[in-house]
């Protein structure tokens, strides 16, 4: 994967998705509650992991809720972690 992903939102379903090869797609589920997205889940299949897929997910999520103007509650590790490595985005964290 060397190009730039597509990163995909589906409000109607609660998630941002990347379609990959073969037909997989990995996803960022949440849901709204309020003014806050509750992140619970983030999926890519294994084979796809450590191509920066999830990081362009929660990217696309912590965007959206910024052009929105609701907090993030990340439920999810890894978006816990990205949002660590990532403290400009801190202000978005639900208080």
């Amino acid at each position: 994967m060397t190009a730039p992903l597509a990163v995909s939102h589906r409000p109607e379903a609660g998630r941002f998705e990347v379609a990959l090869e073969d037909g997989e797609v990995a996803h960022l589920a949440y849901r709204l509650d309020g003014g806050a997205m509750l992140v619970h889940h983030t999926e890519v299949p294994p084979r796809f992991e450590g191509r920066g897929v999830a990081s362009a997910l929660v990217q696309a999520a912590v965007d959206h809720a910024r052009a929105n103007g609701v907090s993030i509650v990340p439920l999810c590790s890894y978006v816990r972690v990205w949002m660590r490595r990532h403290p400009e985005h801190g202000d978005l964290l639900a208080r």
